[in-house]
């Protein structure tokens, strides 16, 4: 049976945005019209960011940068189809439009998982060429010449070529403006160029999230070429009434029930609930391992030294895949990369170079790669059950005890600043089905300190 939501006859005002000129003309009409074509009418919240970022001036967008903070869950993912389709085609020049998330991952299974279902059987009215799925080819080619490719997160990766809209999605995560400068000078030369910044809010770790906030809140009264839109509820609202909830989740009532949010109100620990579905900017402590925790150890001046253990661990989807390596004081994240299906030849490969055995659960998805390592010569642990447990709190503990050495790697910052628990018993376990985020790479290094000699037990060898 299918459920029928009510929408609110009032719109879900935001609690800072950029005012509409009526002066100006905008293409956040043809926005709306290409949101139809798509089969998803945009809601009255994401018709008035595109009618009011969209705005023209001087043949050109009106707004250089565009920054739209919403709860999660509540169409951001069409918003930003709908403006980077719209730029596609209303354009007599053909456009180059990129988009990033917070991993080169991340933002493959945005374009597969998300804009591929929408757009294929789409393809003739919305003219578009062909869709690329090939991994490091990821696009979408337009008739007229338009492309939207995907970014990866490194700080060169967009030099060399003009960009003409950059789409930068969940900049909660990033730590830096690596993103940023990837694009900014590619930019440099197109005066009808524009910058999207998306995401939910972060923590006081998230540092520069947290100064485009500032500079949005000031710009949305002041004016100037930032559009700011934000859709938040107050830090003393009450969580627990649903009017709270109706104030600051536009999508409440017409694509979100609010017994969702109950359900959610009831199982989230309450940092991540008001972060998620309040939009509001929580703490780092509320991190199982803190920022200031996780910088103390981090060490680029060391290496694990022989003999090492290799961890391994693959995302429960099979979208991504992580090697780390460790001598017992020291974890080194060896490979993180989208899918799985380089993952046993560079398992092996890393195995038989340091004569290493891998570590693994073999109850998770790693485990079905179990007879295909043991056939091809790799002494494979098992790490289940309680031990995975002691595993997972032993590494928290050599981490918050500064007994522990890290390699800094950008996707294991990112898995430990995303990560969430599960209970177990009288303990836990990293949750690798809640987390927001890849924490493959956190898993790998858990599985790899622990049987490296983090107190583990003598552990039992798998074979066939």
């Amino acid at each position: 049976m299918t459920m029928t939501l009510k929408p609110s006859s009032s719109l879900c005002e935001p609690r800072w945005a950029t005012p509409r000129n009526p002066a100006r003309e905008t293409a956040g009409t043809m926005a709306a019209l290409v949101a139809q074509q798509m089969g998803h009418p945009l809601m009255p919240w994401q018709q008035h960011v595109v009618d009011v970022a969209l705005e023209m001036e001087d043949g050109r967008p009106a707004y250089r940068e565009v920054i739209v903070t919403v709860p999660r869950q509540n169409g951001k993912t069409i918003l930003m189809l709908a403006v980077m389709l719209q730029r596609a085609l209303g354009w007599s020049e053909p456009q180059r439009i990129l988009y990033s998330a917070q991993t080169g991952n991340d933002a493959r299974k945005k374009l597969v998982e998300d804009w591929v279902p929408v757009l294929e059987p789409r393809r003739t009215r919305l003219h578009i060429r062909r869709i690329l799925r090939g991994m490091g080819n990821e696009s979408v080619e337009f008739l007229g010449g338009a492309r939207i490719v995907l970014l990866a997160s490194s700080e060169d990766s967009g030099h060399g070529k003009t960009i003409d809209l950059a789409m930068h999605d969940e900049i909660f995560a990033d730590i830096d403006n690596r993103r940023e400068q990837a694009t900014t000078p590619a930019m440099n030369t197109r005066p009808a160029a524009q910058m999207w910044l998306t995401s939910t809010m972060g923590t006081d770790a998230s540092i520069f999230l947290n100064a485009k906030v500032a500079r949005g809140r000031e710009a949305s009264t002041r004016g100037g070429r930032t559009a700011y839109f934000e859709w938040s509820a107050p830090k003393d609202a009450d969580i627990d009434d649903p009017a709270t909830w109706r104030s600051c989740m536009p999508a409440l009532g017409w694509t979100i029930d609010e017994s969702v949010i109950q359900a959610a109100r009831e199982t989230l620990p309450e940092g991540e609930f008001r972060r998620a579905y309040l939009n509001q900017q929580t703490t780092s402590d509320e991190r199982i391992i803190s920022a200031v925790q996780w910088e103390a150890v981090q060490d680029e001046r060391t290496a694990p030294k022989d003999p090492i253990v290799l961890g391994f661990d693959v995302a429960p989807d099979r979208s991504a895949a992580s090697v780390a390596a460790s001598d017992g004081e020291t974890v080194e994240v060896m490979e993180c990369r989208p899918g799985v299906g380089w993952a046993t030849d560079r398992v092996v490969e890393l195995a038989r170079k340091w004569g290493a055995p891998v570590a693994l659960d073999p109850a998770a998805a790693a485990g079905s790669f179990m007879r295909d390592l043991t056939d091809r010569g790799v002494t494979v642990v098992e790490v289940a059950g309680r031990d995975l447990v002691q595993a997972c709190g032993s590494f928290y503990d050599r981490v918050v005890n500064h007994l522990l050495k890290i390699v800094p790697h950008p996707d294991l910052d990112l898995a430990v600043a995303g990560a969430v628990r599960r209970s177990v018993q009288d303990a836990w376990a990293w949750n690798r089905k809640s987390s927001d985020v890849d924490i493959t790479p956190l898993v790998a290094s858990t599985l790899a300190i622990w049987v490296a000699g983090a107190g583990a037990p003598e552990p039992q060898v798998f074979a066939y």
